[in-house]
């Protein structure tokens, strides 16, 4: 599947188009003009001269490929919402690809289309090893690109996304407080959508740290559960089926907390509490029902703007990113309670998430501080990429 969206004309860029337009109109005029409208006419053409750098915009066009790992789940759209908008603001054309499900080949030969293409630059989600010497291969080749949401070490290229240890054990102690803390007792299932990609197993380390703080809370799992939603929630049905009395049900991706929610809501009498990741609609609405206790962001608006911003940027001003690095994405803690933002941002109660999270402008307008101040010092902002995991 794949949509592209056109370049947006934004700031100097309209104004190098608009001393164009009137320099094309005097040309074409038929009347006769005095010297003193001349001379106007030379000023202002002067003072709407393009610069070197938006000569260059208008004259070599960039096209970005974004190539994401699923296409059509929630928290995915979040992240190519972002990326639209940078296309736009940027005044470049992005072209969004991407499997209907989780296929490290297909993914990889999206983006080798894309080359194929003639793009200028790839953003790409990185679920299998299979797929580093591929990507490495078109890196080689000069075609820049910056890695987002599921980490792969080898790829010789920026990758933006959360600490993921670091997320999990945020999770994990979330869970833990709502047990009642360090003398909490019983079964913990940890499910898993995804087993294998190194994010996800990070997560799991992380959650599993934590929870070791009580020596009578048991870890069951992690599980294989799924990312299709039908399939995740039978396969976290099946498990509090085999697990009736399991006091916390733990997810590590986008479909847990709303498949919990509803298990929750089906078993009210059942004692878990569930957790897990990603602030989709269906997400928040198990959070504010109750069915849900916590849920960990991982601020897909820098997933999705950050890299692309990251590649023009390099492409423009011929910056080389041909090596590994981190970019923290930011984790957002969730409760019906409370809402824990990064970077500083403005706090906000639930109520104000729910709304934002509704209103692609309302979010755009409150993640502007992101836009205005980490992104485009992105450079002084990267960190090894072993910080990813620690």
């Amino acid at each position: 599947m794949r949509r592209s969206k056109s370049k947006g004309l934004k700031g100097a860029f309209v104004g190098t188009l608009a001393a164009a337009s009137l320099v094309a109109l005097a040309a074409c005029g038929g009347s006769s003009s005095t010297s003193e409208s001349t001379e106007a006419e030379a000023a202002t053409s002067a003072e709407t001269a393009p610069t070197g750098e938006e000569t260059a915009a208008a004259e070599d066009p960039i096209t970005i490929g974004f190539v994401t790992h699923v296409v059509g789940n929630p928290f995915i759209e979040q992240i190519i919402d972002a990326a639209e908008q940078a296309a736009t603001d940027l005044g470049v054309e992005i072209q969004v690809t991407g499997p209907a499900g989780a296929d490290a080949d297909a993914q990889l030969k999206a983006a080798q289309s894309l080359i194929a293409s003639g793009v200028d630059g790839i953003a790409i989600s990185v679920p299998s090893e299979s797929m580093v010497q591929g990507l490495n291969q078109i890196i080689a080749g000069g075609t820049p690109i910056v890695t987002f949401n599921l980490l792969q070490a080898g790829v010789n290229g920026p990758y933006v996304g959360e600490k993921s240890v670091e997320s999990g054990r945020i999770l994990g102690k979330s869970i833990l407080d709502g047990l009642g803390g360090t003398g909490a007792k019983g079964q913990a299932i940890l499910g898993n959508c995804f087993p294998g990609f190194p994010v996800l197993e990070n997560r799991a380390k992380g959650v599993q740290e934590s929870l070791a703080a009580a020596p009578g809370i048991e870890v069951l799992g992690p599980f294989d559960v799924k990312v299709d939603a039908a399939e995740n929630y039978a396969k976290w049905e099946g498990l509090l089926s085999a697990n009736p009395d399991a006091v916390a049900l733990i997810g590590l991706c986008a479909p847990d907390i709303a498949s919990l929610g509803k298990l929750k809501k089906t078993n009210p009498d059942a004692p878990f509490i569930a957790g897990g990741y990603d602030l989709t609609a269906e997400n928040l609405a198990a959070l504010e029902s109750g069915d849900a206790q916590v849920s960990i962001g991982q601020t897909p608006f820098m997933q999705g703007y950050a890299p692309v911003y990251m590649l023009v940027d390099a492409i423009r001003n011929g910056i080389d990113i041909a090596s590994p690095a981190f970019l923290n994405a930011g984790t957002e803690i969730v409760t019906q309670s409370s809402v824990q933002e990064p970077f500083d941002l403005p706090p906000l109660t639930f109520t104000e998430l729910l709304e934002i999270s509704a209103s692609p402008e309302m979010s755009r307008e409150y993640y502007q501080p992101l836009v205005e101040g980490v992104i485009p010092n992105w450079q002084s902002e990267l960190k090894p990429i072993g910080d990813e995991s620690s």
